[in-house]
């Protein structure tokens, strides 16, 4: 059972996403580190006398494979110096939907997912950013009999000054299904203590930067999972689906710590939400809204290492203050 969004750069990130208790930030991507995430999704009434509610722990990691910088000639003989970033990321999750506080399927829903981002800089065709990815979200029964996610895209990244970065790009998805999906983001400072960003149609986020050490942010994401689970029928097991997703509205307060030490506590509110359960044709079988409910999320990450050559190029490129944007 995944979580959506797997899209680009900010994806791997923001599910591994997209839901842990932080905003995203390009300049993560030169730091090793590995993340213990987990949220909680208090059980809310649906159409049919039933209560659901959610919950989410999850490990990830991610490490940087190549850093190199090639100089040559382009089209035309014209000279190009060209730099390429490579970092794989990887998740593994454990999700327990709880119906009437009993958790359906049994034992809940497993993910895991890998996926490896580049970022490619060069005289002649500036900064882009590319992703490729997949991974398994199944019960116990369909674990080996799994129905796979696949991503890949690429997006253009523009800086326009030390204080605004822009991207642009498509993805394409597959979740039992092919989407052809477009990407916009945005990184913009504001003043000294203010930071607006926004992956659309995913997610936007405000960050309040209280000191070196202490930031608030102030978020609107959608997410959502997909997850696959065997259900009795008269004569034998049948495979179903179920996707849920939801609009969430939060505030995350984050602590840097000891250099190398990232905690964030977050709190708010998900509504707009539905649950439907699919067969294996793609039929809606049952369909249900679940009501508002309150949100709370926290997050453990540790930076494995650093070094002065990713704090400078993020610094230049305008990615994170002194190198880490938190």
């Amino acid at each position: 059972m995944r979580f959506y969004c797997p899209f680009l750069a900010f994806l791997p990130l923001f599910i591994c996403s997209k839901v842990q208790a932080q905003h995203f930030s390009l300049s993560r991507l030169f730091y090793p580190n590995v993340t213990l995430s987990a949220s909680y999704l208090p059980e809310a009434s649906m159409d049919n006398n039933q209560n659901f509610g959610l919950t989410r722990t999850s490990f990830s990691g991610l490490l940087p494979l190549q850093s190199e910088v090639t100089i040559g000639y382009g089209s035309r003989k014209k000279f190009d110096l060209r730099a390429r970033h490579t970092v794989l990321v990887a998740n593994i999750a454990q999700l327990d939907p709880t119906y009437n506080g009993a958790v359906r399927p049994d034992n809940g829903y497993k993910t895991a997912s890998v996926g490896a981002i580049m970022l490619q800089a060069s005289l002649k065709d500036r900064l882009w950013v590319y992703a490729i990815g997949g991974g398994i979200t199944e019960s116990n029964e369909t674990f080996f009999t799994p129905q796979p996610f696949l991503y890949g895209g690429a997006a253009r990244m523009r800086i326009l000054g030390v204080n605004t970065q822009i991207l642009y790009g498509t993805a394409l998805v597959y979740n039992q299904k092919f989407r052809i999906l477009p990407v916009f983001g945005i990184n913009k400072k504001i003043g000294k203590k203010w930071r607006a960003a926004a992956l659309l149609p995913f997610m936007i986020d405000f960050n309040y930067r209280q000191n070196g050490w202490l930031n608030f942010d102030f978020i609107g994401a959608v997410n959502g999972f997909s997850g696959g689970f065997q259900q009795l029928g008269p004569t034998e097991k049948l495979l179903r689906r179920t996707n849920y997703q939801h609009l969430k509205l939060s505030i995350a307060a984050n602590a840097h710590l000891f250099t190398v030490l990232n905690v964030s506590l977050e709190a708010g509110v998900v509504g707009l939400r539905q649950l439907r359960t699919f067969n294996p044709s793609h039929e809606t079988l049952l369909a249900q809204t679940p009501g508002f409910t309150p949100y709370l999320g926290a997050t453990v990450r540790y930076i494995t290492s650093r070094s002065n050559f990713s704090s400078k190029f993020t610094r230049k490129l305008g990615l994170g203050d002194g190198g880490l944007n938190w």
